[in-house]
């Protein structure tokens, strides 16, 4: 007992702290594999998580946050030694989609949202993993996993255009009219420095990961990036007063801009306000106090001010838009500079073109940017994020849950699959709910250190497994490298162009497209390759609402799994030249005249009950000499209460017909429903046999030994091949 007792002790332990199964065996050359492992997946980290979080509609040191602690936090609470868990590019892109109808991208109300939704998907997926439900995640079919993944791919790389071609749009309510603006807008004026380091980025981490994938590609990149841009001035933002630009009317188009902004300003407050106002006279009211007239009126003034913010915002933007499209050249008098508009006679190339830089605040008056170069990272605050609870109401909770649900279940399958694909390869086991655990804390503890939502990296576990990690302890290294990062390393990061990180996410997204998907999906189940497509084209046209495009898929699957349970596979068998009981409409088979052998495959329940009795009479029906009909039950593996009741009917008009019944290769559980409900007693114990072969045998013996063969033209039956005794 005491060794049992100690076991136990130990089992518990290590299903708590399931990190130190680490140091079983544990080796110094096994941490230098995972000390220069997890130092090759921070350098592929750092400017990954950086482009990950401006995907995620943040600043890109939140990329930095993100990528910080949770990578630590999963590898020691997970199941998965591999597993490299950080920023992801499907999951920032649902985040940034799912609260821009809650609040502006790049604002600390958006950065707030952010925060709190890592904290919901953590305690949700935590909750799965404690209360081991991860199967739920298999509500997300394949197919719905690749179209939507295709889709977001796409979505993903064609969003980052704007930043190739140094190119400022607002986005559209449809990600297709997003891409139309920057279109538009590249064809009115592209910065061809921009798009320069953007392609040239992409093609130093193409030739290199050619040459040898073992090569940091992303790191190089993004060193070269920064180098050259730090030489050449790229960044060229001057601040001026509105004085300096020689433009008629400017000063007036500024201050109306100025206005607009200002109003939605003031409407956007004074619907929160009212929203905060309305949660507390609901909560009033559940607790039995409160007038609904006043509810019913703030309701009102809410949807009154949301619609004169729908209309400011797009008085905003087209505002907005029109100052964008300004372009001047500069001309110095003195030691004095002055900004001219720049003529169609200027277009010759020759001019410097410079732009208002327009962000999502008043124009200062006195302070005008001008750019005349690219976008840079710019400053990222040095030092490590504070650590803070983030604020979760009731409200919030609520708003957030659907979409937290959704990311956390595609989340998981992102990472328990690419989890899965390497154990296969170590021979480790993988938990579901462990990883699901690890995967929850992650968020959980991240979203305490400003992280938005994480996930399992493909491109990053991949990296971590050629770098030979032994064990989770490379992903401590990891974090640690990230750690000093943030202290130390944060200004050689300042003249980082926005367009290499722009490519680093394209790179990145390439490796999610998977055409075979399709086929592989089609060739299976035809409505299985519909289901992956129309989820895929679903995804496109909903975007940036890409929740809508993988419920359309989720909705699909269940309409066809919900169909086929409703309408299981119930056939007629015949005996082939084999002396095998097989499906006699697939193979071509001739059956008995007198006995119906049918099998029904699936759970027998309310769903499809009264199908059973279809079949049965169409089978009575082609067949008007049955004399019995065997129901091979092997396939039945549960019963309810709906489906004892039809099967007894089922009994009921077949004896009242004058045709024999019988069940064969009935398992237990079902047996057990039929005992309790007395449905044995009704078919007798005769009638039930213990395979399809004694049944058959018995039921040959009992109908053919009474029948004339000669007249009845079944002398040549198959089945009768399966008769003990020679006739």
């Amino acid at each position: 007992p005491s060794a049992i007792l100690t076991y136990t002790r130990k089992a518990m332990i290590y299903k708590i702290f399931p990190f130190l199964l680490w140091f079983k065996g544990y080796k110094p050359e096994d941490f230098k594999y995972d000390l220069i492992a997890g130092i090759t997946v921070a350098l592929v980290l750092v400017p990954q998580s950086m482009a990950y979080a401006q995907l995620a509609g943040l600043p890109a040191y939140y990329g930095l946050y993100a990528a910080f602690l949770p990578p630590m936090v999963a590898a020691l609470f997970g199941s998965s030694r591999q597993l490299g868990t950080g920023p992801v590019a499907v999951v920032s892109l649902m985040s940034a989609a799912s609260l821009e109808p809650l609040a502006t991208a790049g604002t600390s109300e958006f950065i707030a949202y952010s925060i709190v939704l890592a904290l919901i998907v953590g305690l949700f997926q935590f909750s799965l993993g404690v209360l081991r439900l991860g199967l739920v995640v298999n509500f997300l079919s394949h197919p719905v996993i690749n179209g939507f993944t295709n889709a977001a791919a796409i979505i993903i790389g064609t969003s980052q255009l704007a930043k190739l071609f140094g190119v400022y749009v607002d986005k559209a309510p449809h990600h297709y009219d997003t891409m139309l603006r920057v279109i538009q807008a590249a064809m009115d004026y592209t910065h061809m420095p921009t798009l320069l380091f953007g392609l040239g980025s992409l093609s130093v981490m193409i030739v290199l990961k050619r040459i040898n994938p073992r090569i940091p590609n992303v790191l190089v990149a993004v060193v070269l990036a920064a180098v050259v841009s730090y030489s050449i001035d790229f960044n060229e933002d001057v601040v001026v007063d509105v004085a300096d630009i020689r433009m008629a009317n400017l000063n007036e188009e500024i201050l109306q801009y100025n206005s607009i902004v200002g109003l939605a300003k003031e409407h956007g407050d004074r619907r929160a306000e009212l929203g905060l106002l309305l949660d507390e006279m609901k909560e009033e009211r559940r607790r039995g106090g409160g007038p609904s007239v006043e509810i019913a009126r703030l309701q009102s003034d809410i949807y009154i001010t949301s619609a004169q913010i729908d209309l400011k915002k797009e008085q905003v933007k087209a505002a907005r838009h029109n100052l964008r499209q300004l372009k001047f050249r500069m001309e110095k008098h003195g030691d004095q500079y002055a900004y001219y508009l720049l003529q169609e006679a200027d277009k010759d190339g020759t001019h410097q073109v410079w732009r208002l830089k327009v962000g999502l605040d008043q124009i200062d008056l006195a302070g005008i940017t001008l750019t005349g170069g690219g976008a840079i990272v710019g400053a990222i605050p040095k030092g490590l994020p504070g650590f803070d609870v983030p604020e979760l109401s009731l409200s919030t909770f609520l708003k957030l849950l659907p979409i937290a649900i959704i990311i956390s279940m595609l989340g998981f399958m992102e990472a328990i699959s690419i989890a899965k694909a390497m154990a296969a390869k170590t021979g480790h086991k993988i938990d579901p709910n462990q990883e699901l655990i690890g995967q929850g804390l992650a968020n959980i503890l991240g979203s305490t250190t400003s992280s938005y939502v994480v996930s399992g990296s493909f491109s990053r576990s991949a990296v971590n497994l050629q770098a030979g990690a032994v064990t989770g302890m490379s992903s401590v290294v990891t974090s640690l490298v990230v750690v000093a990062t943030l202290l130390f390393f944060t200004p050689l990061l300042y003249h980082l162009p926005q367009a290499t990180l722009a490519a680093v996410i394209m790179m990145a997204v390439v490796g999610l497209i998977n055409i075979r998907g399709f086929v592989h999906a089609w060739k299976a189940q035809w409505y299985d390759g519909v289901i992956s497509v129309v989820t895929f084209v679903a995804t496109l046209a909903f975007a940036p609402h890409l929740d809508k495009g993988i419920m359309v898929g989720i909705v699909l699957s269940m309409g066809v799994f919900l169909y086929k349970a409703m309408r299981p596979t119930v056939v007629g068998l015949a005996m082939d030249e084999d002396r095998v009981l097989k499906s006699a409409e697939h193979y071509h088979l001739r059956g008995c005249r007198h006995i119906a052998v049918i099998r029904f495959d699936g759970p027998l329940f309310y769903a499809n009950a009264s199908y059973l009795d279809e079949k049965v009479v169409k089978f009575r029906s082609m067949h008007p000499d049955l004399r019995y009909i065997l129901l091979d039950a092997r396939g039945i593996n549960d019963m309810d209460a709906s489906g004892e009741e039809a099967l007894s009917m089922v009994v009921d008009r077949v004896r009242a017909a004058g045709v024999g019944f019988a069940m064969a290769g009935v398992k237990g559980q079902v047996l057990a429903v039929m005992e309790r409900t007395h449905l044995l007693d009704k078919i007798s114990q005769e009638e039930i046999y213990p395979n399809t072969k004694s049944a058959v045998a018995a039921l040959v013996a009992k109908v053919h030994f009474n029948t004339d063969l000669s007249a009845g033209g079944c002398g040549d039956c198959p089945l009768t091949h399966y008769l003990p005794v020679s006739r």
